[in-house]
């Protein structure tokens, strides 16, 4: 596909400016998907005596710091460098080695498992998928684990991303915000279109978000290729099973065997 890397590339770009990681932590709060994520974590951790942990596409590092500890080593990895500068002065910051780039920094066999959370499976778009896959299949160690979220095609989410312009007071002072979401092309992605601006500056920032709408079918199928088995397919935060008539997330638990 022709546009393949200048979608990827607008993707890894679209973070990458201070003013939207200042506000980046007020749309994107922990709840129930960070919870979940760190409870994988101890699962993991309960088996070993010592847990290597990858967050890859880590963002401002609000859940990264949460999963390190006491015989954990959590590496983060994003590719916006002006998020990783928020997520190094982050309080428990300094337990945490950042690194700016993509899952191809991840060395083969050097992880107990790797989370992707915040809708960073469906950032990864076309090709960049794939590589990526490929890349932590062979990252993770044998009954290693692959951990993330996406969204149900089948309820299709993309027609709700709709906002018109809404004021808000962030850390960053006064912002104007909207967005503007297109129908999936025939390869499930959607372009979404958001603008924001900052009133008490007047700076504008408008950026294109693609994000890649997969069946569970072929989140399986592509997980298989890269080495790694869905071990469990969840609904909810709470593991249960997913029905896909009824449920618009899709928590994705896969390991290497």
């Amino acid at each position: 596909m022709t546009d393949a890397p200048s979608r990827a590339e607008a993707n890894r770009r679209t973070y990458d400016d201070a003013r939207l990681a200042a506000i980046y932590d007020v749309d994107n709060p922990a709840g129930e998907d960070h919870a979940f994520f760190r409870r994988v974590a101890d699962e993991v951790s309960a088996a070993r005596a010592s847990t290597r942990i990858v967050d890859l596409g880590c963002g401002t590092g609000i859940l990264t710091v949460t999963l390190a500890g006491p015989g954990r080593d959590v590496v983060g990895i994003d590719p916006a460098e002006a998020m990783l500068a928020a997520a190094r002065a982050r309080p428990g910051g300094d337990g945490v080695e950042w690194r700016h780039g993509d899952a191809g920094l991840i060395a083969p066999d050097s992880a107990d498992l790797v989370v992707m959370s915040g809708n960073v499976a469906m950032h990864l778009v076309d090709d960049d998928w794939h590589a990526s896959l490929r890349r932590i299949g062979a990252g993770l160690v044998p009954g290693g684990r692959l951990v993330f979220e996406t969204r149900n095609p089948v309820r299709r989410a993309w027609e709700g991303w709709q906002q018109d312009p809404t004021e808000r007071t962030m850390p960053a002072g006064r912002v104007l915000e909207s967005e503007r979401t297109s129908a999936p092309d025939r390869h499930g992605v959607v372009t979404m279109r958001v603008r924001t601006e900052f009133l008490d500056s007047g700076e504008v920032s408008e950026v294109d978000q693609h994000l890649q709408f997969r069946s569970a079918e072929q989140v399986r199928a592509d997980l298989a290729a890269a080495g790694l088995r869905v071990e469990r397919l969840s609904g909810d935060w709470h593991r249960t099973a997913f029905d896909p008539a009824e449920h618009p997330l899709m928590v994705v638990e896969a390991v290497r065997d």
